[in-house]
């Protein structure tokens, strides 16, 4: 059988691309300014190239692993809530 048939590695290869093309867009993010669960603010700051905001509404960190990247949308929605 082709691409894509029964058993073929092509849905797993699209995930792993989108993947990876998330993380090269994102590098650098941003970890914008947040407050954590005791109410202690942090400011923001720069992640390095390669490396994205991670982590949650209360606890952000620079990674390199895409599913845990918090955008900087995400991050302004955590503000507004």
């Amino acid at each position: 059988m082709g691409p894509g048939g029964p058993g073929s590695g092509w849905p797993l290869a699209g995930t792993l691309l989108v993947a990876v093309a998330a993380s090269m867009v994102a590098g650098g993010e941003d970890c914008l300014w947040y407050i954590d669960r005791n109410g202690s603010w942090h400011p923001g700051f720069d992640c390095e190239f390669f490396t994205f905001c991670c982590g949650t509404c209360h606890q952000r960190y620079c990674c390199r692993d895409p599913l845990r990247l918090l955008t900087e949308r995400q991050q302004r929605h955590c503000l507004a809530f």
